[in-house]
């Protein structure tokens, strides 16, 4: 697999789907899916559990296709890409040609 241009703690804004124009932080990315910190809400009904003693319905933050989110860099949607600096591989956006790590 390529490497991942979104990662754990980037702001991102959904490009399509239900919550398309929100923006948030990425919880986790596994598999080219991401959790999204208040995106893609759904209600689970739980069993009472030592966890949870009281069980009943919580909400949670389910996962959303990366295809479906772009790198937000100053609330602007942007692409990422790759530049070698110096001997790291960088990400950069291409809107402005920033660094973003």
């Amino acid at each position: 697999m390529a490497t991942m241009k979104i990662k754990k703690g980037d702001m991102v804004k959904v490009i399509a789907g239900k919550d398309k124009g929100k923006e948030g932080k990425v919880l986790s990315v596994k598999d080219g899916k991401v959790v999204v910190e208040g995106i893609n809400q759904v209600t689970k009904h739980a069993k009472p559990s030592q966890a949870n003693p009281q069980g009943g319905i919580i909400k949670k933050e389910a996962a959303i296709d990366i295809s479906n989110v772009m790198y937000s860099l100053k609330g602007k949607a942007t692409r990422i890409g790759f530049k070698i600096d110096g001997d790291k591989k960088v990400r950069v956006a291409k809107a402005t040609g920033e660094v973003i790590d």
